[in-house]
Protein backbone atom coordinates (compact mmCIF):
# COMPACT_ATOMS: atom_id res chain seq x y z
CA UNK A 1 0.00 0.00 0.00
CA UNK A 2 1.31 3.55 -1.30
CA UNK A 3 1.10 6.43 1.09
CA UNK A 4 0.21 9.63 -0.81
CA UNK A 5 3.16 12.27 -0.02
CA UNK A 6 2.47 15.00 2.72
CA UNK A 7 1.60 18.28 1.28
CA UNK A 8 3.56 20.67 3.51
CA UNK A 9 1.31 23.95 3.92
CA UNK A 10 3.71 26.82 3.20
CA UNK A 11 4.60 29.80 5.18
CA UNK A 12 3.22 33.23 3.57
CA UNK A 13 6.12 35.59 4.85
CA UNK A 14 3.47 38.60 4.13
CA UNK A 15 2.13 37.70 7.48
CA UNK A 16 5.13 38.12 9.23
CA UNK A 17 6.05 42.23 10.46
CA UNK A 18 10.20 42.11 10.73
CA UNK A 19 10.45 40.71 14.54
CA UNK A 20 7.84 37.85 14.25
CA UNK A 21 9.96 37.15 10.49
CA UNK A 22 13.12 36.86 12.65
CA UNK A 23 11.46 34.17 14.84
CA UNK A 24 10.33 32.26 12.22
CA UNK A 25 14.01 32.34 10.61
CA UNK A 26 14.96 31.15 14.35
CA UNK A 27 12.44 28.42 14.48
CA UNK A 28 13.83 27.35 11.18
CA UNK A 29 17.52 27.21 12.05
CA UNK A 30 18.75 30.60 10.36
CA UNK A 31 19.75 33.97 11.83
CA UNK A 32 17.44 36.42 12.92
CA UNK A 33 19.23 39.21 10.59
CA UNK A 34 17.90 37.40 7.63
CA UNK A 35 14.63 39.21 8.44
CA UNK A 36 15.90 42.59 7.35
CA UNK A 37 16.58 41.50 4.26
CA UNK A 38 13.85 39.62 3.02
CA UNK A 39 11.23 42.43 3.73
CA UNK A 40 13.50 44.59 1.90
CA UNK A 41 13.46 42.11 -0.84
CA UNK A 42 9.11 41.89 -0.24
CA UNK A 43 7.87 45.08 0.59
CA UNK A 44 10.78 47.62 -1.18
CA UNK A 45 11.79 45.45 -4.22
CA UNK A 46 8.33 43.55 -4.99
CA UNK A 47 9.82 40.20 -4.93
CA UNK A 48 7.57 37.57 -5.13
CA UNK A 49 10.62 34.43 -6.44
CA UNK A 50 12.90 33.74 -3.64
CA UNK A 51 15.54 32.82 -6.60
CA UNK A 52 16.09 36.71 -7.04
CA UNK A 53 17.27 37.68 -3.66
CA UNK A 54 20.74 37.47 -4.10
CA UNK A 55 22.23 38.46 -0.99
CA UNK A 56 21.17 35.63 0.62
CA UNK A 57 22.72 32.15 0.17
CA UNK A 58 21.39 29.34 -2.17
CA UNK A 59 20.40 27.07 0.64
CA UNK A 60 18.17 29.60 2.51
CA UNK A 61 17.03 30.18 -1.24
CA UNK A 62 16.04 26.58 -1.46
CA UNK A 63 14.99 26.40 1.79
CA UNK A 64 12.01 29.31 1.26
CA UNK A 65 10.99 27.74 -1.70
CA UNK A 66 10.19 24.56 0.01
CA UNK A 67 8.49 26.09 3.36
CA UNK A 68 7.57 29.17 2.53
CA UNK A 69 5.23 31.73 -0.16
CA UNK A 70 4.43 35.89 -0.43
CA UNK A 71 1.08 35.68 -1.44
CA UNK A 72 -1.16 39.08 -2.05
CA UNK A 73 -5.14 39.32 -2.64
CA UNK A 74 -6.08 38.87 -6.19
CA UNK A 75 -6.93 42.28 -7.89
CA UNK A 76 -10.48 41.77 -8.91
CA UNK A 77 -11.07 45.03 -10.50
CA UNK A 78 -9.06 48.83 -10.20
CA UNK A 79 -11.27 51.26 -10.60
CA UNK A 80 -10.58 55.13 -11.01
CA UNK A 81 -12.97 58.25 -10.34
CA UNK A 82 -13.02 61.23 -12.33
CA UNK A 83 -11.44 63.05 -9.37
CA UNK A 84 -8.31 60.65 -9.54
CA UNK A 85 -9.67 58.31 -6.55
CA UNK A 86 -8.41 55.20 -7.02
CA UNK A 87 -10.35 51.90 -5.27
CA UNK A 88 -9.37 48.43 -5.60
CA UNK A 89 -11.47 45.28 -4.76
CA UNK A 90 -9.27 42.78 -4.15
CA UNK A 91 -9.98 38.78 -3.61
CA UNK A 92 -8.81 37.00 -0.76
CA UNK A 93 -8.06 33.24 -0.41
CA UNK A 94 -11.22 32.22 1.18
CA UNK A 95 -13.18 34.09 -1.72
CA UNK A 96 -14.55 36.99 0.22
CA UNK A 97 -13.79 40.39 -1.30
CA UNK A 98 -12.48 43.48 0.16
CA UNK A 99 -11.82 47.31 -0.88
CA UNK A 100 -8.82 49.61 -0.69
CA UNK A 101 -9.31 53.51 -1.73
CA UNK A 102 -6.10 55.23 -3.06
CA UNK A 103 -6.49 59.15 -2.30
CA UNK A 104 -4.17 61.21 -4.44
CA UNK A 105 -3.57 65.02 -3.01
CA UNK A 106 -1.17 67.49 -4.62
CA UNK A 107 1.17 67.16 -1.22
CA UNK A 108 0.45 63.61 -0.71
CA UNK A 109 -1.47 60.33 -1.76
CA UNK A 110 -3.72 58.27 0.82
CA UNK A 111 -4.20 54.68 0.43
CA UNK A 112 -7.35 53.68 2.94
CA UNK A 113 -6.81 50.17 4.18
CA UNK A 114 -9.44 47.58 5.33
CA UNK A 115 -8.98 45.31 8.63
CA UNK A 116 -11.96 43.14 8.11
CA UNK A 117 -14.35 41.20 6.07
CA UNK A 118 -17.15 43.35 6.53
CA UNK A 119 -17.61 45.41 10.22
CA UNK A 120 -18.40 43.69 13.14
CA UNK A 121 -20.07 46.86 13.97
CA UNK A 122 -23.05 48.30 13.22
CA UNK A 123 -23.03 52.04 12.79
CA UNK A 124 -26.23 52.59 11.25
CA UNK A 125 -24.90 55.46 8.18
CA UNK A 126 -22.26 53.21 7.15
CA UNK A 127 -22.65 51.23 4.07
CA UNK A 128 -19.95 48.31 5.25
CA UNK A 129 -21.69 47.79 8.72
CA UNK A 130 -25.35 47.54 6.57
CA UNK A 131 -23.18 44.41 4.87
CA UNK A 132 -22.70 42.26 8.03
CA UNK A 133 -19.17 40.45 8.44
CA UNK A 134 -17.19 37.64 8.02
CA UNK A 135 -14.37 37.37 9.94
CA UNK A 136 -10.70 39.32 10.45
CA UNK A 137 -8.13 39.72 8.10
CA UNK A 138 -4.85 38.15 8.75
CA UNK A 139 -1.84 40.60 8.66
CA UNK A 140 -0.69 38.87 5.03
CA UNK A 141 -4.29 40.25 4.32
CA UNK A 142 -4.09 43.77 5.73
CA UNK A 143 -0.34 44.42 4.85
CA UNK A 144 -1.25 42.99 1.27
CA UNK A 145 -3.64 46.03 0.25
CA UNK A 146 -0.50 48.52 0.73
CA UNK A 147 1.91 45.99 -1.20
CA UNK A 148 -0.53 45.15 -4.12
CA UNK A 149 -1.89 49.34 -4.31
CA UNK A 150 2.43 49.70 -3.71
CA UNK A 151 3.88 48.13 -6.93
CA UNK A 152 1.06 48.38 -8.73
CA UNK A 153 0.99 52.40 -8.99
CA UNK A 154 5.01 52.23 -8.27
CA UNK A 155 5.31 50.89 -12.48
CA UNK A 156 2.94 53.67 -14.13
CA UNK A 157 4.27 55.96 -16.35
CA UNK A 158 3.71 58.82 -13.72
CA UNK A 159 4.37 56.72 -10.50
CA UNK A 160 2.04 57.99 -7.44
CA UNK A 161 3.61 57.28 -3.65
CA UNK A 162 1.51 56.43 -0.88
CA UNK A 163 2.60 58.81 1.69
CA UNK A 164 -0.14 58.44 4.16
CA UNK A 165 -2.28 55.39 5.34
CA UNK A 166 -5.19 55.43 7.07
CA UNK A 167 -6.75 51.99 9.03
CA UNK A 168 -10.04 53.24 7.94
CA UNK A 169 -11.47 50.68 5.33
CA UNK A 170 -14.03 47.89 6.12
CA UNK A 171 -14.26 46.76 9.68
CA UNK A 172 -12.85 48.33 13.23
CA UNK A 173 -8.98 47.57 13.67
CA UNK A 174 -8.93 47.54 17.08
CA UNK A 175 -11.20 44.20 17.20
CA UNK A 176 -8.59 43.00 15.17
CA UNK A 177 -5.75 44.10 17.21
CA UNK A 178 -2.55 42.02 17.11
CA UNK A 179 -3.02 41.57 13.33
CA UNK A 180 -3.75 45.00 12.32
CA UNK A 181 -0.47 46.64 15.22
CA UNK A 182 2.04 43.91 12.90
CA UNK A 183 0.92 45.35 9.72
CA UNK A 184 1.17 48.64 11.03
CA UNK A 185 4.92 47.77 11.94
CA UNK A 186 5.18 46.94 9.38
CA UNK A 187 4.03 50.20 7.23
CA UNK A 188 6.37 51.96 9.61
CA UNK A 189 9.64 49.65 9.01
CA UNK A 190 12.14 51.33 6.83
CA UNK A 191 13.15 48.02 5.52
CA UNK A 192 9.24 47.96 4.36
CA UNK A 193 7.40 51.26 3.58
CA UNK A 194 8.65 53.53 5.97
CA UNK A 195 5.51 55.06 6.57
CA UNK A 196 5.98 58.09 9.27
CA UNK A 197 4.33 57.66 13.08
CA UNK A 198 2.46 60.74 12.15
CA UNK A 199 1.48 60.00 8.34
CA UNK A 200 0.03 56.68 9.26
CA UNK A 201 -3.59 56.83 11.79
CA UNK A 202 -5.83 54.41 12.71
CA UNK A 203 -9.45 55.43 13.13
CA UNK A 204 -11.96 53.28 15.73
CA UNK A 205 -15.55 53.57 16.70
CA UNK A 206 -14.45 53.61 19.85
CA UNK A 207 -13.29 50.10 21.46
CA UNK A 208 -12.27 51.88 24.12
CA UNK A 209 -9.61 49.06 26.16
CA UNK A 210 -8.17 49.10 23.03
CA UNK A 211 -7.20 52.56 22.62
CA UNK A 212 -5.52 51.72 26.40
CA UNK A 213 -3.57 48.91 24.86
CA UNK A 214 -2.59 50.62 21.90
CA UNK A 215 -1.57 53.88 23.38
CA UNK A 216 1.42 51.62 25.49
CA UNK A 217 2.72 49.54 22.51
CA UNK A 218 2.36 52.28 19.48
CA UNK A 219 2.41 56.03 18.69
CA UNK A 220 0.09 56.01 15.64
CA UNK A 221 -1.92 58.71 14.81
CA UNK A 222 -5.16 58.20 16.17
CA UNK A 223 -8.95 59.13 14.82
CA UNK A 224 -12.52 58.63 16.61
CA UNK A 225 -15.78 58.25 14.76
CA UNK A 226 -17.62 60.28 16.80
CA UNK A 227 -20.72 61.63 14.88
CA UNK A 228 -22.72 62.60 17.98
CA UNK A 229 -22.32 64.94 21.04
CA UNK A 230 -24.16 63.38 23.22
CA UNK A 231 -24.62 59.40 24.38
CA UNK A 232 -28.21 59.47 22.94
CA UNK A 233 -27.71 60.20 19.94
CA UNK A 234 -24.45 58.51 19.45
CA UNK A 235 -25.96 55.18 20.60
CA UNK A 236 -28.20 55.50 17.72
CA UNK A 237 -25.89 56.26 15.45
CA UNK A 238 -22.55 53.82 16.83
CA UNK A 239 -24.14 51.06 18.79
CA UNK A 240 -20.98 50.45 20.41
CA UNK A 241 -21.46 53.45 22.85
CA UNK A 242 -23.43 51.76 24.65
CA UNK A 243 -21.24 49.60 26.06
CA UNK A 244 -18.45 52.06 26.24
CA UNK A 245 -19.94 55.76 26.17
CA UNK A 246 -18.54 58.99 25.51
CA UNK A 247 -17.79 59.92 28.67
CA UNK A 248 -15.15 57.09 28.97
CA UNK A 249 -14.11 57.60 25.28
CA UNK A 250 -12.93 60.66 26.37
CA UNK A 251 -11.01 59.83 29.17
CA UNK A 252 -8.80 57.28 26.96
CA UNK A 253 -8.71 59.76 23.85
CA UNK A 254 -7.13 62.62 26.94
CA UNK A 255 -4.86 59.59 28.13
CA UNK A 256 -3.78 58.39 24.08
CA UNK A 257 -1.03 61.45 23.81
CA UNK A 258 -0.85 62.27 27.57
CA UNK A 259 3.01 61.78 26.68
CA UNK A 260 2.94 64.08 23.37
CA UNK A 261 1.41 67.07 24.44
CA UNK A 262 1.74 68.67 21.02
CA UNK A 263 -0.17 66.06 19.08
CA UNK A 264 -3.70 66.34 18.27
CA UNK A 265 -6.36 63.07 17.63
CA UNK A 266 -9.24 63.77 15.17
CA UNK A 267 -12.85 63.82 15.52
CA UNK A 268 -14.85 62.36 12.55
CA UNK A 269 -18.21 63.58 12.48
CA UNK A 270 -20.76 62.72 9.50
CA UNK A 271 -23.12 65.47 8.93
CA UNK A 272 -26.55 63.94 8.27
CA UNK A 273 -29.11 66.14 7.41
CA UNK A 274 -31.63 66.98 11.08
CA UNK A 275 -30.28 64.16 12.68
CA UNK A 276 -26.71 65.59 14.04
CA UNK A 277 -25.91 68.89 12.44
CA UNK A 278 -28.13 71.78 14.34
CA UNK A 279 -26.59 74.31 16.15
CA UNK A 280 -27.36 73.00 19.47
CA UNK A 281 -24.98 69.65 19.01
CA UNK A 282 -22.11 72.01 17.70
CA UNK A 283 -22.46 73.91 21.04
CA UNK A 284 -22.46 70.46 22.95
CA UNK A 285 -19.96 69.16 20.84
CA UNK A 286 -17.85 72.61 22.10
CA UNK A 287 -18.59 71.47 25.61
CA UNK A 288 -17.55 67.95 24.97
CA UNK A 289 -14.01 68.71 23.62
CA UNK A 290 -13.21 71.34 24.94
CA UNK A 291 -10.19 70.34 27.15
CA UNK A 292 -8.96 67.59 24.61
CA UNK A 293 -6.10 68.45 21.71
CA UNK A 294 -8.23 67.42 18.68
CA UNK A 295 -8.82 68.45 15.45
CA UNK A 296 -12.63 68.03 13.81
CA UNK A 297 -13.30 66.37 10.08
CA UNK A 298 -16.65 67.48 9.41
CA UNK A 299 -17.79 64.55 6.83
CA UNK A 300 -20.44 65.10 4.25
CA UNK A 301 -22.72 62.07 4.71
CA UNK A 302 -22.26 59.63 1.54
CA UNK A 303 -25.43 58.07 0.31
CA UNK A 304 -25.42 54.08 0.06
CA UNK A 305 -28.61 52.39 -1.69
CA UNK A 306 -30.94 51.85 1.32
CA UNK A 307 -30.04 54.46 4.00
CA UNK A 308 -32.41 56.47 5.79
CA UNK A 309 -30.31 59.30 6.08
CA UNK A 310 -29.70 62.64 3.71
CA UNK A 311 -26.67 64.64 3.72
CA UNK A 312 -26.65 68.22 5.31
CA UNK A 313 -26.79 70.71 2.55
CA UNK A 314 -23.47 72.62 2.32
CA UNK A 315 -25.01 76.03 4.01
CA UNK A 316 -25.61 73.95 7.14
CA UNK A 317 -22.20 72.23 7.09
CA UNK A 318 -20.22 75.86 6.75
CA UNK A 319 -22.49 77.20 9.66
CA UNK A 320 -21.63 74.06 11.55
CA UNK A 321 -18.34 74.54 11.21
CA UNK A 322 -18.34 78.52 11.75
CA UNK A 323 -19.84 77.54 15.20
CA UNK A 324 -16.79 75.29 16.37
CA UNK A 325 -14.76 78.02 14.93
CA UNK A 326 -15.78 80.90 17.05
CA UNK A 327 -15.25 78.47 19.88
CA UNK A 328 -11.44 78.01 19.26
CA UNK A 329 -11.47 74.43 17.80
CA UNK A 330 -9.58 73.61 14.84
CA UNK A 331 -12.25 72.09 12.08
CA UNK A 332 -12.26 71.27 8.70
CA UNK A 333 -15.11 70.15 6.32
CA UNK A 334 -13.23 66.65 4.56
CA UNK A 335 -13.59 67.17 0.96
CA UNK A 336 -15.41 64.08 -0.64
CA UNK A 337 -13.56 61.73 -2.63
CA UNK A 338 -14.44 58.63 -5.16
CA UNK A 339 -18.14 58.87 -4.32
CA UNK A 340 -19.15 58.43 -8.18
CA UNK A 341 -17.58 54.59 -7.97
CA UNK A 342 -18.88 54.28 -4.18
CA UNK A 343 -14.85 54.94 -2.75
CA UNK A 344 -15.97 57.98 -0.39
CA UNK A 345 -16.48 57.27 3.30
CA UNK A 346 -18.62 55.32 4.60
CA UNK A 347 -19.46 53.59 1.05
CA UNK A 348 -17.25 50.77 1.14
CA UNK A 349 -18.68 46.86 0.71
CA UNK A 350 -16.33 44.66 -0.81
CA UNK A 351 -18.36 40.83 -1.23
CA UNK A 352 -18.54 38.42 1.16
CA UNK A 353 -20.57 36.24 3.03
CA UNK A 354 -22.37 37.89 6.13
CA UNK A 355 -22.12 35.28 8.97
CA UNK A 356 -23.92 37.82 10.67
CA UNK A 357 -27.10 37.22 8.57
CA UNK A 358 -27.47 41.22 9.42
CA UNK A 359 -27.51 42.57 5.75
CA UNK A 360 -30.49 39.92 5.19
CA UNK A 361 -32.65 41.25 8.36
CA UNK A 362 -31.91 44.99 7.34
CA UNK A 363 -33.27 43.85 3.63
CA UNK A 364 -35.98 42.46 5.10
CA UNK A 365 -37.03 45.37 7.40
CA UNK A 366 -36.11 47.79 4.16
CA UNK A 367 -39.16 45.57 2.10
CA UNK A 368 -41.48 45.78 5.05
CA UNK A 369 -41.38 49.77 5.35
CA UNK A 370 -41.67 50.06 1.73
CA UNK A 371 -44.24 47.66 1.19
CA UNK A 372 -46.53 50.35 4.54
CA UNK A 373 -45.80 53.41 2.24
CA UNK A 374 -46.44 52.11 -1.03
CA UNK A 375 -49.55 52.84 -2.85
CA UNK A 376 -51.75 50.10 -3.58
CA UNK A 377 -52.16 50.47 -8.02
Amino acid sequence: MTTAPQVIEKVNLLNFDRKGLGEYFVSIGEPAYRASQVIQWIHQLGAKDFDIMTNISKTLRARMQELCEIKTPEVIFDRLSKDGTRKFLLKLSCGNSIETVYIPEDDRGTLCVSSQVGCSLNCTFCSTGTQGYNRNLNIAEIIGQVYVAHHLMATEEKPRPITNVVMMGMGEPLLNFDNVVAAMNLMQDDFAYGISKYRLTLSTAGVVPKIYELAKISDVALAISLHAPNDALRCELVPINKKYPIAELMAACKDYFKDAPRRHITMEYVMLKGVNDQPEHARQLIKLLSDINCKINLIPFNPFPGTRYQRSDRTTIDAFRDILMRAGLQTVTRKTRGDDIDAACGQLAGEFKDRTKRSAKLAAIAVTTKSKFTTPE
